[in-house]
């Protein structure tokens, strides 16, 4: 039964939000992230998940893992797309395709 709320609790949030990050509060990668897609997309909706201030922490990334093969945060999702870290998601805002998918 816990596994079904920590899938329904990722899945959640990466269906109600345009973009759903999975990051760790000390993790200098997320924290750039977020920090990229705040000064980009403003106005876009936002959730972001702080696995380690979250009792449920390990068993969200233990999920994300299985999802989506990616061990590491940030694990970053725009309009339910998977679009993967850091070095990706810079790479996706530059070449505009983050733009794209939030239809902007």
């Amino acid at each position: 039964m816990l596994a079904m709320s920590i899938k329904a609790l990722a899945e959640a949030a990466i269906s109600e939000n345009a973009i759903c990050i999975f990051s760790r509060s000390w993790c200098p990668y997320s924290n750039r992230v977020k920090a990229l897609l705040e000064s980009k997309f403003p106005e876009a909706q936002k959730k972001y998940l702080e696995l380690d201030k979250m009792e449920e922490g390990d068993e969200l990334q233990s999920y994300l893992i299985s999802k989506t093969g990616q061990r590491t945060v940030p694990n970053v999702f725009i309009n339910q797309t998977h679009i993967g870290g850091c070095d990706d998601t810079t790479a996706m805002v530059q070449s505009g395709k983050i733009a794209s998918l939030l239809k902007l």
